[in-house]
């Protein structure tokens, strides 16, 4: 396969208790296919890179393999690894992370035994970590990556690798812990030549604090660091973009979706966003792509839900997406 778009993240076995409906268990999860299927959406030729362990089920990636993804990336570890991920939502679609044994008790359910001894805030796997020759040799001459949250260090590393090859275009969507006040002196560094940054309006007033409460000043703040393009994801207020060379600023609203399951629509918006900013170089059509790509998650369950859709939906809310922009 020719890969063209390479997704950097976490895979990941999933545990959802929906507001309403069956419970999803060990279902096949994690950032790295929410990302991939929202850019999957509109172009092929991806690579994924991301490590599992040896417990890991292989007709998982035997999946990924069968809707067109190149997995030559995914390496398996000669161990396990504990990739389980619990999320209980409420009425509101607010996401609840932790003491999964309470959760089932209120949804009257039986607590599954393969999420015996889970812990929400354990502290990440040191063998989870990319490093640089996790990424396969002939993925260097992909145009453009896109990287899920990860620890910083980690971000910029995979960074300086592929720059080594032929990639042009790096769409980084920042770890929570790396927006705070404290870790900003390190965002100069990882933000010098990525092409657009994607953090989300709690990350950004996170990193802000009281200093300013205007969105807008934030992202100007944080271009100065070296990126190209800020993308501010708001959840149901949409995106607000801001273009660093031409200083134009546009806000796009949500594509009016069907609230079915938010896991994973930020991702789903990355991969989208990528695939439609390498169209023509243009960060709006980049937003829109992300924009569309998030909504079609929202509306079914599981990562590839936005690539069993009917065909042509993606398109035709593309173009009603483009008339609903402000230019700021």
């Amino acid at each position: 396969m020719d890969v063209r778009f390479l997704v950097f993240g976490q895979l990941a076995r999933e545990y959802l208790l929906p507001p309403t409906g069956q419970p999803r268990l060990d279902v096949a999860g994690g950032n790295l296919l929410y990302a991939a299927a929202g850019l999957r959406v509109w172009e092929s030729g991806v690579g994924l890179v991301g490590r599992v362990g040896d417990d890991y089920p292989r007709a998982w990636l035997n999946e990924c393999k069968s809707r067109g993804f190149d997995t030559s990336g995914i390496r398996f570890l000669s161990q396990n690894l504990d990739v389980r991920e619990f999320v209980a939502y409420t009425e509101s679609f607010e996401a609840n992370r932790i003491n999964p044994v309470a959760h089932f008790s209120r949804h009257e359910l039986t607590f599954p035994k393969s999420l015996l001894g889970y812990q929400a805030d354990k502290k990440e796997d040191e063998a989870r970590k990319l490093i640089v020759t996790d990424i396969p040799s002939d993925y260097l001459t992909a145009r453009a990556a896109y990287l899920c949250p990860m620890d910083l260090v980690t971000q910029m590393q995979l960074i300086a690798g592929l720059k080594r090859g032929h990639v042009h275009s790096f769409v980084l969507d920042p770890s929570s812990v790396a927006m705070t006040p404290t870790a900003r002196r390190e965002l100069p560094a990882l933000l010098n030549g990525v092409t657009a940054f994607l953090p989300s309006e709690e990350e950004m007033r996170n990193l802000f604090q009281s200093e300013t409460h205007d969105l807008w000043e934030m992202a100007e703040a944080v271009s100065l660091y070296g990126c190209e393009i800020v993308v501010i994801k708001c959840g149901a207020r949409g995106q607000l973009l801001y273009d660093v060379d031409s200083k134009r600023k546009w806000e796009i609203p949500a594509y009016p979706a069907r609230m079915e399951d938010t896991m994973g629509a930020g991702d789903a918006f990355g991969g989208g966003f990528t695939a439609g900013f390498c169209k023509n170089y243009d960060p709006l059509e980049g937003v829109l792509y992300g924009n569309v790509s998030a909504s079609l998650k929202l509306e079914g369950n599981g990562a590839f839900y936005p690539l069993d859709v009917m065909p042509g939906l993606a398109e035709a809310r593309l173009s009603a997406l483009r008339g609903m922009v402000r230019e700021v």
